[in-house]
């Protein structure tokens, strides 16, 4: 049975919590970093503890996590001490395991999820992101640039192989996000997950059932895969679906309603049902609109209200088994 859940980036309670109950949302997915929650990093399993339970008082789940938990820097990009933060990664999946919280949802991208607008009309007059591969170009480099692709797969390779053996071992689902948006360098780094045969090549450094796909279907649509060639191939390897549209390519596109853009969103759900009804999903990047503030781009709470809904009309005429 699909899983219906809520990204929550920290866990101080807020209307949010509120509505996600409202609504049905009985499931969390959260970021707990240090600088999200100003607790210890989930490593330390009383800080852990402690936000779990602030989700459970306020009658949600917390069953997945989503992004860097804590500085990933030295891990991506190899330096020095990455031994030491692979051992607190391991620390957080124990804790992970040993506080219920099975799903993990990671990248490998230094430069993150990226965006190069945040303030694209769209219908009405909500606001939406985009990215445009040429004003990219003109920004300047990061820290540590320029790294290469081949540099980047070496140290992916390293951290499959020092941290999926402790996920097999405590029960934790791992679901790989492909990078946002999949071009190939961004601010002289480079990036590597950018279309499907990547996808296949880090699903073979492990046959573990650990090592998974979070299938963040906006993504997936700008890099041009065909979707519903690649669920059905990748479907015991899914543990995730973000569901969300997009128009346009992976050098320009901007983000849309669920409703309102070029993919039959529908006809997706229904293939996520048919191949994997046992995952999590939940609304993504959402329209900011009218009434809200802008300051979280793609996650405000009024365009997740008619996301939300709109995904539960599409699983309710489908007759999919949801909770």
């Amino acid at each position: 049975m699909m899983k219906f859940a809520h990204l929550f980036f920290s866990d101080k309670p807020d209307l949010k919590w509120e509505l996600c109950r409202q609504m049905g949302i009985k499931y969390a997915i959260a970021k707990l970093a240090p600088d999200l929650t100003g607790r210890e990093p989930i490593w330390n399993i009383d800080s852990f503890a402690a936000a779990k339970k602030t989700f459970s008082s306020h009658g949600l789940e917390l069953i997945g996590l989503e992004g860097d938990q804590f500085d990933m820097t030295r891990i991506k990009l190899g330096l020095p001490g990455r031994e030491e933060d692979a051992e607190h990664y391991r620390q957080m999946l124990r804790n992970m395991a040993e506080l219920g919280v099975t799903t993990l949802c990671y990248n490998f991208m230094q430069t993150g999820w990226f965006r190069t607008s945040t303030d694209i009309r769209e219908r009405g007059g909500a606001v939406v992101t985009g990215f445009d591969m040429k004003d990219a170009a003109k920004l300047p480099t990061k820290d540590y640039a320029p790294v290469d692709a081949a540099t980047i797969w070496k140290n992916y390779e390293w951290f499959i192989n020092e941290v999926i053996p402790t996920a097999e071992e405590v029960g934790v689902n791992m679901g790989l996000h492909p990078d946002d948006p999949p071009v190939r360098t961004l601010q002289g780094i480079d990036r590597i997950f950018t279309d499907t045969d990547a996808i296949r090549r880090a699903l073979s450094l492990s046959d573990s059932p650990a090592h998974g796909l979070t299938f963040c279907q906006g993504t997936y649509i700008t890099m041009g895969a065909d979707i519903p060639k690649v669920v059905p191939l990748w479907k015991d390897r899914i543990r995730f679906v973000h569901i969300r549209d997009v128009a346009g390519n992976a050098e320009h596109f901007h983000e849309t309603f669920h409703d309102n853009g070029p993919n039959d969103i529908p006809s997706l759900v229904k293939l996520y049902a048919e191949n994997t009804p046992d995952i999590i999903i939940r609304s993504d990047h959402v329209p900011t609109m009218a009434g809200e503030d802008n300051s979280r781009p793609s996650y405000a709470m009024n365009g997740n209200l008619f996301g939300i809904g709109y995904i539960k009309g599409i699983l309710d005429t489908l007759k999919v088994e949801y909770e």
